[in-house]
Order: structure tokens, then C-alpha cells, then sequence
């Protein structure tokens, strides 16, 4: 079976996306979402992996990332204009339905395509977002922070206090990670730590220290971690993001009453019946779903849900990519053996 991962383009009126591909044509659709600040290539263990099976595995670059569309307004990355996108790429696919799998702001993504497509959602899995939280607006997550954890006197947002600096200062954060998009991947893609259970994360910090790291212009210069990305992956991450700006990866963060309104058009209010999967990573400080109460609601509304925690920090598929090759293709064997590539008799 062919790994081979290949590059393409869904062109439509309104939207270009490009994708990388792996898999026979004919093989059954999985369907991967990246989050900030990343690209199809986020994927690129899971693609082969997932192609070795016969299943026809695809990774977009998501709206103002890498070769995909590139807006100039805010308002054009809410994500009832992502989900659109994503519609599209899977018409252009010429398929009823796949398999989506999100990790941070792409899981948002599938979660939306789940709840008001769920004829195009065979089934949904996330890396460390739940469901029914930030795609619901900011709003929706601060009541479940852990306040043992942040003090509302100290931290009114709690791990989410960054989302209301992006929101009150804009033009600065994205000046930040626009003054050198390499230094910044570099210091972003690390892996878990474990000395941080059960204190603030980073992202409570931003608001307090006038931006990301303690105000000061731009990424410091540290050590690349080798156990999340080779030098060729964050030269392929800078270049992309250099050439874009971060004007789009940042707007995402600032449709958050607008996401809110999309979110409340969920069909079946909101109750997901088809297989979901929930990757919690045990050392995400930012999207800790293990002690606080961030997973609660998703565990009310999915009928069919599956969860698994992973010794990971926040990027899981690229700092555990066995991990989560396993279960994924664990999940996929038990929970939809319908979607399970059939072999041909030899």
C-alpha cells in the first residue's frame, strides 16, 4: 500500500484549499484539521500511517495558513466560513462523508462540521479540545476554569486570559509573532512537561505581562526540541507563516460572538450520535481537560463517545505520534468498522 503523501488544490469560487493526500483514491476518507500556528504538514506522521491501512488520509492548510486562501478581515475567519471551506473540500473529494480529526483550533472545526453537518460526519475525534467549549465563544469556557488553579481576583479568564489580550490588543500580539515567525515555532513546539500540573499556564500570563514573553518584542531564541519538530519542519512553519503574517492565524481568535451564534444553530441541540473520540493530553495546561472541568459538557451531549488520555503536552500528534496512531486506529477498528478499508481477496 502506498504511503506516498502528494499535493493538491480544491479550487471553488469562494475558497481555495490546498491539501496533502496519502492512500489509495478509492480507500475510505480521514479527514485531518490543523490548529495555530501550523500547517497540513502538522500531520505528517498520522498521514502515512492512516494511508498504510487503505484509508484515503487528507490534511488541508486551513484559511490563512500556508498555500490555502488568505483574507485581510477579521470577520472572515469565523468559523461558519471554515466549516464552509471544509464542506467544500469534501465535495470536491466527491464523498458523502469522512472521518474529521481536529487538534486546537481545528478541532472547533470538526466539532462545528459535527453539529450542524452531521450527514457529512461519519465520525469526529479531537487532540486535546473538547467539545462544546471555544467553539461556543470565549463566554462558554471561563465558568468551567479551575479556579484551585486561577484565582479569579488574579486570573478573571483564567488559562484564557491570552484570547482577551488578542482581543484588546490585536495589532500588537500579531506584531510579536510577525517580528521573526521562526524564533517563534522554535519556542512553541515543545513537548509536555510534567513539573507543570496544577499551576497557571503560560497563556494565563499574557495579559499580565502586556503580551507574550513578558512583553517583549518577539520570540526569545531557545534550543529547538527535537522531540516535536526537525529544523526542515519549522523552516517549512516560519517560511509559510512569514510569507502569510499571522493577520489570519490570529483572527481566529477574535470571532468568538459570531462563533457563538453558529454554534447555537447546531442541529439535534448540539447532541453528537455518531463514534467521537477525545485525545486528552496529560500536560496541555492551556486545554487541560484531565482535572478541571473543561470535558464536562462534552461528556453530556456525545451518545458515543470514547476517551483516552496521552502523556503529551499540547502537540500530541507531533510529540506522540504512536500514541495517537494507536488510538485512533484503535477507535476506528472498534467504534465504525463500516469505515474500515476493505482489502481485496488475493
Amino acid at each position: 500500500m502506498s504511503t506516498v503523501v502528494t499535493e493538491h488544490v480544491a479550487q471553488s469560487p469562494r475558497h481555495r484549499t490546498f491539501y496533502l493526500a496519502a492512500g489509495p483514491e478509492d480507500g475510505p476518507l480521514i479527514i485531518f484539521v490543523h490548529g495555530w500556528p501550523e500547517l497540513s504538514l502538522s500531520w505528517r506522521h498520522q498521514l502515512p500511517c492512516m494511508a498504510s491501512l487503505g484509508f484515503r488520509a487528507i490534511a488541508p492548510d486551513m484559511r490563512g495558513y500556508g498555500r490555502s486562501s488568505v483574507y485581510r478581515t477579521h470577520e472572515a475567519y469565523a468559523q461558519e466560513h471554515i466549516v464552509a471551506d471544509m464542506i467544500e473540500l469534501l465535495d470536491s473529494l466527491k464523498a458523502e462523508k469522512a472521518v474529521w480529526v481536529g487538534h486546537d483550533w481545528g478541532s472547533p472545526v470538526v466539532w462545528n462540521i459535527a453539529s450542524h453537518h452531521p450527514e457529512r460526519c461519519l465520525a469526529a475525534a479531537s487532540l486535546c479540545v473538547p467539545y462544546y467549549t471555544i467553539e461556543r465563544g470565549l463566554d462558554s469556557v471561563i465558568p468551567l476554569v479551575d479556579r484551585r488553579v486561577y484565582p479569579e481576583r488574579d486570573y478573571p479568564a483564567g488559562q484564557w486570559e491570552y484570547m482577551r489580550f488578542y482581543e484588546e490588543n490585536f495589532a500588537k500580539v500579531t506584531g510579536q509573532f510577525d517580528a521573526d515567525p521562526y524564533k517563534l515555532v522554535k519556542a512553541l513546539f515543545r513537548k509536555g512537561d510534567p513539573s507543570g500540573v496544577m499551576k497557571p499556564a503560560r497563556t494565563a500570563m499574557v495579559r499580565k505581562d502586556g503580551g507574550w514573553f513578558r512583553g517583549a518584542p518577539c520570540a526569545p531564541d531557545v534550543p529547538r526540541d527535537p522531540d516535536v519538530a526537525s529544523e526542515e519542519d519549522l523552516q517549512v512553519y516560519a517560511e509559510a507563516l512569514k510569507r502569510n503574517s499571522f493577520f489570519g492565524p490570529d483572527s481566529w481568535y477574535v470571532n468568538h460572538a459570531a462563533n457563538a451564534a453558529y454554534a447555537a444553530r447546531a442541529v439535534n441541540d448540539g447532541h453528537l450520535d455518531m463514534p467521537v473520540l477525545f485525545l486528552a493530553a496529560r500536560y496541555d495546561y492551556t486545554c487541560e481537560s484531565v482535572t478541571s472541568r473543561l470535558a464536562e459538557p462534552m461528556r453530556a451531549r456525545c451518545r458515543n463517545l470514547t476517551e483516552q488520555i496521552i502523556a503529551s503536552g499540547h502537540w500530541m500528534a507531533q510529540e506522540k505520534p504512536v500514541q495517537v496512531n494507536a488510538a485512533l486506529v484503535q477507535w476506528l477498528a472498534t467504534k465504525i468498522p463500516q469505515a474500515w478499508p476493505h482489502w481485496p481477496d488475493v
